[in-house]
This record gives C-alpha cells, structure tokens and sequence, in this order.
C-alpha cells in the first residue's frame, strides 16, 4: 500500500483543510474503487473560523442562493492530527485491501459555490462507508467515505462462454 502526501502550497489559516482519499482495490464487484473521506458531523465549529480569508464570496449571488457549500467543503476536512489517526487506523486495518492514501491540503482561499460530500444524495452507485460502525473502531470522531462505482470498471468477468 501507498500513502502519498502532497502539503499545501502556502501556510494553513485554520486547523482544517486535510483531506483524503483512499483506492480499494476490490469493493463492490468493482476495482481501484476511489473513496473520498470526510468528516460527517461539524455543526459546533462553524462560527469559529474567520471564513473571508478562507472562502471566496461570489459577488453575484449571496450565500443562501449558492447552489454549493463551500464552507462545508472545509468544515467536513481533517486536523493534521485526525489525518494521522486515520492513516494509522487505515494502514492497521486494511493495508491488504488499499492500494493507495492519497493526503492533500486544501488552498485558501476555497472558491464559493463547492458542493460538499455531505450533500452528495446515496442512489444506486453512489455510496457511503460510514466506518463507526466497523466493530471495534478506534478513532474519536467519525469518518464517512463517499464512493462513485459508475467511475471505476466492473471485474473482468473471465472468458465469455460461447
């Protein structure tokens, strides 16, 4: 398994702007799945971020008239240290079945109108892995992971029967 870093090119202004995502290299009948992982649930920290200098305000439509969010865009990334406490616990679990962490940074300040994983709708290949409920998990807060099986090729059936 690979883990890969990439840090942000300027200084962090908050706490927040890790993120993550993790290729499975079998789920689903599919593989290389990609999972973006966020954090679920972030509502007692949203007036403490001085959000100006972290997100961009599109002049021409107000902040309730955006069709994304991205305020919760930052809200649903990682500290450095729940990064590495996801990393070890992912690392420790299922390095058999990751082929890939791939950890970046958010550059501020974040464009306005970002559709946050949060609000992605779960359907028929859109879907969650919501890893509290994994037993015995160790991690202090929660860490969903969003996934998309109709960008990633089905297994390759073996030969055809003719």
């Amino acid at each position: 398994m690979e883990i890969v870093r990439q840090e942000a090119k300027s200084a962090h202004l908050c706490p927040r702007g890790h993120v993550a995502t993790i290729c499975i290299r079998v789920f689903k009948g599919r593989r290389d799945v990609l999972v973006h992982l966020f954090r679920p649930d972030w509502a007692s920290e949203e007036a403490v971020y001085p959000w100006p200098e972290l997100v961009q305000q599109d002049p021409q439509t107000g902040p309730s008239t955006c069709r994304g969010d991205s305020r919760a865009v930052l809200l649903e990334s990682f500290n450095r240290e729940e990064m590495d406490q996801i990393v070890a616990y992912l690392t420790a679990r299922y390095a058999d079945r990751l082929t890939r962490i791939s950890i970046n940074s958010l550059e501020f300040p974040l464009p306005a109108g970002l559709l946050p994983l949060s609000a992605m709708p779960e359907g028929k290949d859109i879907g969650r892995i919501r890893f509290e409920i994994v037993p015995h998990y160790p991690l202090p807060f929660v860490v969903h992971g969003l996934y998309d099986l109709s960008q990633h090729k089905p297994l390759d059936p073996g030969p055809s029967q003719t």
